[in-house]
């Protein structure tokens, strides 16, 4: 990464759909480093711009890498350092405040104290498996790779890959395309786009038998969407699993067979499903902060 400053930072891993972490001077008290509201951001390789160097600095990007690689809170609510985290609203796996003493724990000598809040962003970046190189996937490519997602795109054939592709896009040759399906992380979804219908059909087969894809979306005609669903409830399928499968796959409120127009249609029901994501996420954290100020207030 090219950034210099905490905010062109930011810019870039929202392009690329990297997650990082921003931390913040939020109050001081005293002789510190630098002023209330300095900012730097973390990556799990890198930070950039700085909160005042030294051991303080050292220990927010260890915690702040800690938070990117756990999932959850670095360490326990008091540092061997003398760090505190001392807000528990905000202590859960993407936010936490820790309190610094500037002492000779933490190796600084300025007699102040620091507040300091960590916000991890783009931690669950939504993971899509684009499988094909033909037309339509160049087309929907691009277009995906523009929102904060990360791609695997997927062919047997590796001169039909775009050059150079998006930061967030991960190119992946293999001979049999469908084997790639047993390693995808849980809650990949999967956008199959082959130019063989039998490849198309064994990369679905093996994509519902794992619960933990969510969806499956396959493009065709409903002819060849009938066709699949039949030998799949032949094979043994139920309508639980046969319920993740988004087949033809695209928004049909948009016209249109050539490559751009099936690309648009795609990826508006991408873009609709990233935003239902995101809003049950939003709901799940409300309703996880008034759970904890109802406990707080009944203590």
């Amino acid at each position: 990464m090219k950034a210099s400053t905490w905010y062109e930072a930011v810019a870039q891993c929202q392009q690329d759909g990297a997650p990082y972490v921003i931390v913040t001077v939020i109050s001081i008290a005293g002789s510190t480093p630098r002023e209330a509201g300095s900012k730097m951001v973390v990556t799990d390789a890198q930070s950039i711009d700085t909160i005042g160097g030294g051991h303080l600095e050292f220990d927010a990007i260890k915690t702040a890498r800690g938070m990117l690689s756990s999932g959850a809170n670095a360490g326990a609510n008091t540092g061997a350092n003398g760090s505190r985290s001392e807000n528990h609203a905000y202590n859960n796996a993407n936010t936490e405040i820790r309190s610094y003493p500037l002492s000779s724990k933490l190796g600084q000598c300025c007699g102040g104290a620091v507040k300091v809040l960590f916000e991890v962003c783009n931690r669950h970046a939504q993971h899509i498996a684009i499988f094909g190189a033909g037309h339509v996937a160049k087309a929907l490519v691009p277009i995906l790779a523009q929102l904060p997602v990360r791609i695997s795109w997927i062919d047997n054939r590796e001169d039909l890959f775009s050059d150079p592709l998006p930061a967030n896009v991960k190119k992946v040759v293999e001979e049999a395309p469908e084997t790639e399906v047993r390693g995808l992380e849980e809650n990949t979804w999967l956008v199959i786009l082959t130019h063989d219908h039998q490849l198309d059909y064994r990369i679905t087969e093996q994509a519902l038998k794992y619960p933990a894809l969510p969806f499956v979306g396959l493009i065709g005609s409903q002819t060849k969407a009938k066709r699949f669903i039949t030998k799949l409830e032949h094979r043994g399928f139920n309508e639980s699993d046969l319920a993740r499968l988004a087949t033809p796959i695209g928004d049909t409120s948009i016209p249109g067979k050539r490559p751009i127009e099936v690309a648009v249609s795609i990826a508006s029901q991408i873009i609709q499903r990233l935003h239902a994501s995101e809003n049950n996420n939003q709901n799940t954290a409300i309703t996880n902060a008034a759970t904890f100020e109802n406990k707080e207030h009944n203590v």
